[in-house]
């Protein structure tokens, strides 16, 4: 565990008052989004400002951090890591935006930003700014943000405006959560409590210095001199699933009964097999994850260029962390048996909703292998966040 004296703080907070979160998951997941008094709770123990820089109040922790705390967090419920995991990209994204205009938008550390940075809008440009029309979905949080992020291509006078290489040009606009029209479709598999909303906008007017490009950082370090690190907290929530998962299985092995070899779970090889090797499959994907991230942080905070190599490590443990908790997830589901699909009377259930819910998303997609050889073999990838 870290030693830095604000990961420890937050860390402490956490510890106190998830005990209090951990009773309310059923409401959370009727909800389907976080009640304003957890979001509130969670804000208060700093966790939302860790991306924010210390200059600023920020606990401005390193990758490695930050996935710490997610873990944690995904422990206890998927969905309350998914929010905080989403919502504390509100540091990254200031470093984005000159400063005097990001401390006008983020007018504290603790603000929470939902949204989703993929380019779905129009952004047509305009004199001082740029009229923004869209819908987005997953917007994660959204009923408890601060600001909303929106993926826009830019338009002028109707036709895509391309960069020099050719490509279309792709900004983030910034806007506050009322400036958008918010629609509830999160009827979902899983992760039901983050509250995923669909949001829209028809030319809603944003300043130009309220939007930003992941290829033009305003602030230097390892946060911002690569874009990928909005995703290297993601780990978190699958590594902190796998955890919980394995540990309710094993706190329940003294009273179950192994019928297939009629011997108590205990003394059971088939079972012992399984927990040691769902063991042995989280203790690999956790090193690989915060092994690349350590790699990968030493290398930026000595302002050195990412090798295809370390691009490539922390893209495909990443991965390997989603794909690899829906593996040890699966197994202890059919390990359980029959006790599994009883929703009310264990968590194996909803751990296997949440687990198949976020390995929907784009970093646990066989894409990302793609473009991960892709880098290696040819060393160009078209992928921005590897």
């Amino acid at each position: 565990m870290s030693q830095n004296k604000e990961y420890l703080k937050i860390f402490s907070t956490l510890e106190e008052i998830l005990p209090h979160i951990e009773p309310r998951l059923n409401e959370i997941e009727q909800l389907r989004h976080l009640p304003a008094d957890v979001a509130q709770s969670l804000k208060n123990t700093g966790v939302f400002s860790m991306n924010f820089p210390k200059s600023w109040g920020g606990a401005e922790l390193t990758s490695m951090e930050q996935t710490q705390l997610i873990e944690r967090i995904a422990q206890v419920d998927a969905a309350v890591a998914w929010c905080v995991m989403i919502g504390s990209d509100s540091g990254i994204y200031s470093g984005y935006l000159e400063d005097s205009v990001a401390k006008k938008l983020f007018k504290n550390v603790n603000f929470i930003t939902a949204g989703w940075i993929h380019p779905q809008g129009k952004a047509e440009r305009v004199e001082g700014g740029y009229l923004v029309t869209g819908k987005w979905r997953f917007g994660s949080g959204i009923s408890n943000s601060d600001l909303v992020s929106a993926g826009c291509f830019v338009y002028e006078h109707g036709k895509k405006v391309l960069d020099e290489d050719g490509q279309p040009i792709w900004r983030v606009m910034i806007a506050k959560s009322s400036d958008y029209q918010i629609a509830d479709g999160w009827y979902t598999t899983g992760l039901r409590g983050s509250g995923s909303l669909d949001y829209s906008a028809n030319e809603l007017y944003v300043p130009s210095e309220h939007s930003f490009s992941f290829s033009e950082p305003y602030r230097k370090g390892p946060l911002h001199d690569s874009p990928e690190a909005i995703l290297r907290n993601m780990s978190g929530v699958p590594l902190g699933m796998a955890r919980a998962a394995i540990d309710y299985v094993r706190s329940k092995a003294p009273s179950k009964f192994d019928r297939t070899l009629s011997v108590p779970w205990l003394e059971s090889s088939r079972v012992q097999t399984i927990i040691a090797g769902c063991e042995a499959d989280l203790l690999a994907a956790r090193s690989a994850v915060y092994s690349s991230l350590q790699q990968q942080w030493q290398a930026l905070e000595m302002s050195q260029p990412l090798s295809e190599d370390l691009r490539v490590a922390t893209a495909v443990a990443r991965f390997k962390a989603f794909q690899t908790s829906r593996d040890i997830i699966h197994q202890l589901y059919d390990l359980v048996g029959a006790a599994s699909i009883y929703k009310q009377e264990s968590p194996m259930d909803k751990w296997l909703r949440d687990v198949n819910t976020i390995c929907q998303h784009a970093v646990a997609q066989q894409s990302i292998l793609t473009a991960s050889g892709e880098l290696l073999l040819t060393s160009k990838s078209n992928n921005p966040f590897i």
